[in-house]
């Protein structure tokens, strides 16, 4: 038997090996793409805030000071007067006084989304035809603006998103591996679905669409119930007939996880939200962790130490390539946590196998089978 276990764990540590190297390249030619930026399209930037993490000032600077030849503003909205974002934001919409924006304090709230009642209280406010949805802690390149709505010049197109990076918004172990699991999990694995055209992602560090596409799927409250409303957007838009498009553009996303227990409840969440969206291709992520299988092959196999160093030699090439895509040069202090970063994904990942409830916004919610969420009572 545990033969058997060993050369089954031998079969997925060589296709996981195989994949790896195709999700590299998928990530390099993602990156070498030159994304779209004309027609320069107006848009009304929705950002919808709760907290004051850190880097939050450094996301709505460079939301607020994209380099667009269109008229464009910015709406922020505060659920909670008291929000600690709120004197944050103020401080950045002043030194941005030349970009059209505001703040929006509102309170009601119409779903079990948070998130998306805020957007819901945005809806009326836009003053511009196309509409880019943008998480707080999202840091966007100058021209992100620009590569995410040109594509809707096209009328074919329903919805605009890109792929991310991760950045580190406090120091620590706990947010560095935070970042590098999104750099070498997520946006490898991602890049590679897209390139095979069966991801159909639609991803919510951004979301771009015309207001009038958004009125013919029934507005923000269509998905006001939902914890992957993202996903529900793009699966919507899909079935007006339009196309879902990639730009090749990577905001960072801040990460602050500062313990394990932080991490762990962030990156549950995403799995069991995987889970549910389709669990015969979650559970096909588990592939994707050949170093894992690798070194179970090595301690069950006979010579079975080829495979694990063939599975270390396919990650340590992706971390390298998709490091040096993103710039961020040659780091041995980086690469030695690729043991622990991919131990860490591979265990998050069984743990998702199991159905639970999730945390978000410090909120816990349990998961219907349509993917509606329902607040668990806390004791």
């Amino acid at each position: 038997m545990l033969t058997l276990i060993g050369g089954l764990a031998a079969l997925l540590a060589l296709a996981g090996a195989v994949l790896t190297v195709l999700a590299a390249q998928a990530v390099r030619r993602l990156a070498a793409s030159p994304p779209a930026t004309t027609p320069a399209l107006p848009a009304s930037i929705l950002k919808p805030l709760h907290g004051a993490p850190p880097g939050l000032d450094r996301a709505l600077a460079a939301t607020l000071g994209q380099h667009h030849a269109a008229p464009f503003e910015v709406l922020c909205i505060l659920r909670d007067p008291a929000d600690p974002a709120g004197p944050v934001a103020e401080q950045a919409l002043a030194a941005a006084a030349a970009t059209p924006a505001r703040l929006v304090r509102d309170g009601r709230v119409h779903g079990a989304n948070a998130k998306v009642s805020q957007l819901m209280n945005l809806e009326g406010l836009a003053a511009h035809p196309v509409l880019v949805l943008a998480d707080a802690d999202m840091r966007v390149p100058p021209a992100w603006l620009s590569a995410v709505t040109a594509p809707l010049a096209d009328p074919g197109i329903g919805l605009v998103t890109c792929l991310y990076q991760g950045e580190p918004a406090v120091p620590g172990l706990w947010a560095r591996l935070a970042a590098l699991g999104i750099d070498w999990q997520f946006l490898p694995n991602a890049a590679f679905g897209e390139a095979l055209g069966k991801a159909e992602g639609c991803y919510g560090a951004t979301i771009a669409l015309r207001a009038e596409t958004l009125a013919r799927l029934g507005g923000f409250a269509a998905v006001k119930d939902l914890l992957a409303d993202d996903h529900a957007l793009g699966v919507a838009v899909r079935r007006l007939g339009l196309r879902v498009v990639l730009a090749p553009v990577l905001p960072c996303h801040l990460m602050e996880e500062r313990s394990p227990g932080a991490l762990w409840r962030h990156e549950l969440r995403w799995q069991r939200t995987l889970r549910l969206l389709n669990l015969p291709g979650y559970v096909g992520l588990g592939v994707t962790f050949p170093l894992v299988w690798g070194a179970l092959a090595a301690v069950l196999l006979p010579g079975g130490w080829p495979v694990l160093a063939l599975a270390a030699a396919a990650r340590l090439g992706l971390a390298l390539m998709v490091d040096q895509t993103l710039g961020h040069g040659l780091s041995p202090a980086r690469l030695m946590l690729l043991p622990l970063r991919d131990g860490l994904g591979f265990l998050i990942w069984a743990a998702g196998l199991a159905r639970g409830s999730v945390e978000w916004r410090g909120q816990r919610f349990r998961m219907r089978a349509d993917g509606s969420m329902v607040p668990v009572r806390q004791r």
